[in-house]
């Protein structure tokens, strides 16, 4: 995913069904018409379960007053779920071949992330990462498998790099040991290093030869995802309004917190996909800071789901906390998700002052809203629509005024 150098020649067509079993080899990036497969959605849909489970623990340490320590958790689950999704879909965009075996190790690798799931509550509650660990270890022996099983069919640079690739998994998942046999106390910094050395692994294994990802199938693939998330934030709210009013009959508190949990999500989504963004990966130095910063992109969306039930459980008198930093798990997360999605998306297509500068000003004054401490969701989601409808009106603006030299023209 990250090299400088260029991808050896690829078949561009998709695996045909010539049988159970067939060589894994790499496909093209000229290759037409690629979209997500049914068994790519699936693994999708199976790793929302871990980040629900995330979520819930980050509400439950957040709730009680413990936002510290609950966001160290929350970011070193979502770790784990977000890098072996990631892994599998480079992965699986460059050399996806849908035979039987291909099937069979990417089931193992979901059933790997239902472990880690199991395994979310008992790491947040009790420091304990066994479960957690051996549901990576699952899910990260079935990704080295695959990288093996590309060698096997490759030659030269790309047989290189899915060696760096297999080999790299293997000793990244040794030091993730550390999370079960060394004190707790060490176990942030093992969390830090092995982070940083998982990180490094592509960088490493693309030195080699680059592989052959995909760049629309890659960023359908993101997208997919990010709806997936949304989809999660909204369930996880509506699920804590219910709730709320079921138990508490506080219909009038609630309705501003779910009316601007619904206008945070759906500016969330609108802002996302305003722009097609398969157009601006390019190279894989573009694709490397794109794909590692969706990092931030997929934990602040569920961490604005996690916020939305943090301020309704304050709202009924549930949470160990004050408005304000109920109001803060809301805005926050949000104001982090715009600025991310700016960086990474919307600056590269934005012309001029005004529309580069929508979406951080958007960010700043969500943060401001903070201080209406019961109003505040409601205000940041009306801050969100309407930065949607202000880089609406500028667009249209400046589509117009590109639109009047060629009718003048025309008229003469």
């Amino acid at each position: 995913m990250t090299s400088s150098s260029a991808p050896a020649p690829a078949p561009s067509g998709a695996p045909g069904p010539s049988g159970p079993l067939r060589r894994l080899t790499a496909r093209g990036r000229d290759e037409a018409h690629r979209v997500a497969s049914p068994l790519e959605l699936f693994f999708d849909l199976c790793f929302v379960v871990a980040i629900a489970q995330a979520g819930v623990q980050l509400v439950h340490a957040v709730a009680a007053g413990h936002a510290g320590e609950g966001i160290l958790d929350y970011a070193m689950a979502f770790f784990a779920i977000w890098w072996a999704w990631m892994n599998f879909s480079w992965f699986a965009s460059a050399y996806d071949n849908d035979d039987a075996l291909y099937r069979v190790v990417t089931l193992i690798q979901i059933a790997g992330v239902l472990v880690l799931a199991a395994g979310i509550s008992r790491a947040a509650a009790h420091h304990d990462f066994l479960l957690v660990w051996l549901g990576y270890l699952i899910m990260r022996l079935a990704m080295a498998w695959q990288w093996l099983r590309a060698a096997r069919s490759a030659t030269d640079g790309e047989r290189t790099a899915a060696l760096r690739y297999a080999y790299g998994v293997l000793s990244c998942q040794v030091g993730w040991s550390g999370l079960v046999l060394l004190p707790e106390p060490a176990r942030p910094w093992v969390f830090l290093v092995m982070a940083v050395a998982e990180l490094c692994v592509p960088l490493y294994a693309e030195k080699a030869q680059e592989t052959s990802w995909h760049p629309h199938h890659i960023a359908e693939r993101y997208g997919l995802f990010t709806i997936i998330v949304l989809g999660e934030t909204i369930a996880a709210a509506t699920v804590a309004v219910k709730s709320g009013v079921d138990e508490h009959d506080a219909l009038g508190e609630l309705l501003p917190i779910a009316g601007g949990g619904l206008l945070i999500v759906f500016s969330a989504w609108w802002i996302y996909f305003v722009v097609p963004i398969h157009g601006h990966l390019r190279s894989s130095r573009r694709a490397f800071v794109w794909g590692y910063g969706h990092y931030l992109v997929f934990a602040s969306t569920a961490a604005i789901g996690a916020g939305l039930e943090v301020a309704v459980e304050q709202a009924v008198g549930k949470a160990h906390i004050s408005a304000l930093s109920a109001s803060a798990a809301v805005t926050l997360p949000t104001a982090l998700y715009l600025l991310t999605v700016w960086a990474l998306h919307s600056r590269h297509f934005k012309v001029g002052l005004a529309q580069q500068l929508v979406l951080p000003v958007t960010a700043l004054l969500v943060i401001c809203c903070t201080f209406l401490r019961a109003w505040a969701v409601l205000a940041a989601g009306l801050v969100s629509a309407a930065a949607v409808a202000t880089g609406v009106a500028l667009t249209a603006h400046r589509a117009a005024r590109n639109r009047e030299p060629g009718a003048t023209a025309s008229a003469g």
